[in-house]
């Protein structure tokens, strides 16, 4: 549960830098919430080798999110399901702290290989990442881009195939 307060923390933070002034409660009743408590909820019981009770978590976050987060997923502190429906994240994918997922996106295996995600990352809406590609620190990918070759941190990407158009200074 302490991560997932942590995740909700970060959302509300996230939300604040928006320009949005909302409470925890406010944060707590946002869209996505209920996903990410699945998510974690899920990957608990997976991690305390109770799979049975896993694959209804994970079917709840189906049935009243709209979103498949694998069970073996594994992500840092701060992760924020901004829209949750229409999100598909392959079991195998490894994520950082601090990561953004808009709606409709897909990070997904190819050929056995999944993604991995550094910290800081935003995925905007209907994004794909396909295969087994590094994704670096503060990267942004941007609505409907599709990720098939590593990105470098602290870059923006956009398009299909999803090519840089901005290099950031690291912070």
């Amino acid at each position: 549960m302490k991560t997932f307060w942590q995740d909700i923390r970060q959302k509300q933070s996230f939300l604040q830098q928006q320009g949005y002034q909302v409470s925890m409660l406010r944060t707590l009743m946002s869209d996505g919430s209920s996903a990410n408590f699945l998510y974690r909820l899920t990957s608990a019981l997976v991690r305390y080798r109770l799979s049975p009770l896993a694959f209804i978590t994970l079917w709840l976050n189906k049935l009243l999110n709209g979103c498949v987060l694998g069970a073996g997923c594994q992500f840092g502190t701060g992760l924020i399901l901004m829209h949750p429906n229409g999100v598909v994240i392959n079991s195998k994918v490894r994520g950082g702290n601090n990561i953004v997922i808009e709606s409709g996106v897909v990070i997904g295996d190819e050929k056995g290989k999944a993604p991995t995600l550094g910290h800081d990352v935003f995925i905007g809406a209907g994004a794909k990442i396909i295969g087994g590609v590094h994704v670096g620190n503060g990267v942004k990918i941007g609505a409907n881009a599709v990720v098939v070759k590593d990105l470098p941190d602290h870059v923006t990407a956009v398009g299909i195939p999803a090519r840089i158009i901005k290099q950031e200074e690291p912070s």
